[in-house]
């Protein structure tokens, strides 16, 4: 056999070995998962890292394989899954909200109709750091200071926008308006090339830690008539606290009002993968919570039914009855 017979031999033997591979329950793609998270110092990242590592364990038994990524945050991690870029993302409940109804941010391109819940995570209280030196004591204070407002595609820059909004404020209200990603906002706070970073985010969390102990910044509230009213007519959001005691220095509980964070992915992924997924979380549910502080206070009951605004995954929902947390 000549050489060029060869190759042609050994690709026909490798195309076969694929179609066969192809051939199960399983199309290759959905051998491997990848979740969609958000920067590096935030809790989005390290939720979706565990969660793979959870996954992985089994990867013998069911043999899928989890990988989660760094991204832009909630509103890259929906887009992505929106255009089958990703399978899965962790995504703020606003921002699960506006991406299934076809609202707010997600407006021009419409419903994301196959966009589907998993299970929901950490609260996420909108947080709102200062430099010690900036004069700001609440939220109103910080127009007409240099505030970092977050990447765009992010759900921390999404949010921002909406408190904008219904404070009457513009971009231009501020003396910058700067869009630093997550992972380089604190720095930028203590080598005062800003003011205030606005961030909604798990606690504990690095990257409102590191601040606080490198150059002494604060955590004001986020209080009033007008955050009242948003609370009340928006279903997604809820008053939060950031416990005493959290961070160094932050002796008093400070009020806010925040989001929660939740798993999401679409129809476009199997339901068999999302099952595996959701079992390993959920039949290590001790492991998980003690993988980071912000899961200390997660309960199984609540992460079935809080802050999805979107169907639940065929998938999750094969395994939340099978384990007793769904009777429908």
């Amino acid at each position: 056999m000549n050489l060029s017979r060869m190759r042609r031999s050994l690709l026909t033997l490798l195309s076969a070995g694929l179609a066969l591979g192809l051939a199960g329950p399983m199309h290759a793609q959905e051998r491997f998962v990848t979740i969609g998270t958000g920067g590096v110092t935030g809790v989005y990242y390290p939720t979706g890292q565990n969660i793979c590592r959870l996954m992985n364990r089994d990867q013998a038994s069911h043999g899928i394989r989890c990988n989660a990524e760094s991204t832009g945050g909630s509103v890259f991690n929906l887009n992505a899954i929106r255009q089958k870029e990703m399978n899965l993302g962790v995504a703020q409940s606003d921002w699960q909200y506006h991406a299934y109804h076809g609202s707010d941010r997600f407006s021009d391109v419409g419903p994301h109709e196959s966009l589907r819940a998993v299970f929901s995570l950490h609260p996420e209280p909108f947080t709102v750091l200062v430099r010690p030196d900036s004069g700001i004591t609440r939220f109103e204070d910080i127009k007409g200071k240099r505030v970092n407002v977050g990447n765009p595609g992010s759900g921390q820059r999404g949010t921002v926008e909406r408190l904008m909004e219904v404070y009457g404020w513009r971009m231009s209200d501020f003396a910058l308006a700067s869009e630093l990603p997550s992972r380089e906002q604190g720095q930028a706070l203590c080598d005062n090339r800003i003011d205030v970073v606005l961030f909604t985010v798990g606690h504990p969390s690095a990257a409102i830690q590191e601040p606080i102990a490198t150059c002494g910044a604060r955590i004001v509230p986020v209080e009033g008539e007008i955050i009242d009213t948003l609370v009340s007519e928006t279903p997604y959001y809820f008053h939060a606290t950031i416990p005493a005691g959290m961070y160094p220095g932050q002796d008093a509980n400070v009020r806010t009002f925040g989001v929660g964070a939740t798993l999401v992915s679409s129809t476009d992924t199997s339901e068999e993968a999302v099952y595996h997924l959701v079992k390993a979380v959920f039949e290590n549910f001790d492991t998980f919570k003690g993988m980071h502080p912000a899961f200390g206070v997660l309960e199984k009951e609540t992460m079935v039914s809080q802050g999805l605004s979107a169907p639940m995954h065929e998938g999750a929902r094969r395994y939340f009855r099978e384990a007793g947390l769904l009777s429908d």
